[in-house]
Parts: structure tokens; sequence; C-alpha cells
């Protein structure tokens, strides 16, 4: 088990839910947005975390790329992205939980069969979804739109964390 691990990938997925609550209201134009004219749209990249972090859960199983990119991609509509967002975020979580962390993958790549561990997959998971979510952010500040802070002091507000300790005023006494 990984406790740290799974309470990374508990933020990841409020993170996630979030943002995509937030820009439910965006318009059309706003979500083809793009950052530069090479990058992808808000809409793309909605679909591209949510698509891979599918991706990201068959890969801790030994499986690569089968079709999961279907449910996203092209653009659901944002109840499906939500579902979709909680559903695998939920999965990752477990993952975690359950890690073995001696636990190596093999997961095939062209012909060959290459060894992870399973951790790997879940860590990167987390950073691929702060890389985008930015990203998204970013694109909508260019244009004015503001985003909800994702700050892990959020994230604490919103998981309950940080209560104050009566008779406590050292935190090295906590």
């Amino acid at each position: 088990m990984s406790k740290a691990l799974a309470d990374c990938l508990r933020y990841n997925r409020w993170a996630n839910l979030a943002l995509l609550d937030a820009c439910r209201r965006l318009t059309e134009e706003q979500l083809d947005a793009r950052a530069t004219q090479s990058s992808r749209s808000v809409r793309e990249l909605f679909s591209h975390v949510v698509a891979s972090e599918l991706t990201f859960v068959l890969r801790t199983k030994g499986r690569q790329h089968e079709g999961e990119s279907r449910h996203v991609e092209p653009w659901p509509g944002w109840d499906v992205l939500r579902e979709v967002a909680s559903s695998s975020g939920d999965d990752l979580i477990a993952i975690a939980v359950r890690l073995d962390e001696d636990e190596l993958v093999a997961l095939p790549f062209k012909g060959k069969t290459y060894g992870y561990p399973k951790g790997f997959f879940l860590l990167h998971a987390i950073e691929h979804g702060v890389e985008h979510r930015t990203e998204i952010k970013v694109t909508l500040a260019l244009t004015g739109i503001a985003t909800p802070d994702l700050d892990g002091w959020f994230y604490s507000q919103a998981a309950g964390y940080g209560g104050e300790v009566a008779g406590k005023t050292d935190p090295r006494a906590v």
C-alpha cells in the first residue's frame, strides 16, 4: 500500500473534477481556444487528460491503448467527461491503496515488452494531470477567463484537512 501516492491521486482526482466543474459554462469559442497555434484546444486538452487516465489504469494491468479513448474523444460533453474522470480517478486511487511497491508490470510496446514498477504509471498520471491542467488554465488566462485555484491548500480545505489543534502552538508538537 502507498498511502502517500493514494493521497496524491486523491488530489489529482479533485483537481480534475474542480477544473471540469469550473469550466462547464465555457462557450464553444472558449473551448476551442489555444495558447498557441500549434497547441491543443481547451476541449482537446480536457478529452486528452480524461482519456489518458483510462490509459494509465490499463497500463497498471499490463495493457496498452485498447480503445479507451473512444469514451471521451471526440468531445463527449461535460457529463460524460466528469463521469469518466471520476471513475478513472477512483480506479487510480484504488490501485495505489493496493499497491505492492515491488510489483513490476510487463508492458508491450512496438513488438517488445518492457518492465515498469506499477507505481510509475500512478506517478505519471499525477504529473500528466498537473501538466495539462496548467495548460488549460494558461490558455484560459490568455483569453481573460478566471479558473479555480488548484493549489494543495485549496485541496486540503476541500478534503477537510488542517483543523485547529487545541492547545498546540508549536507545529512540531502536533
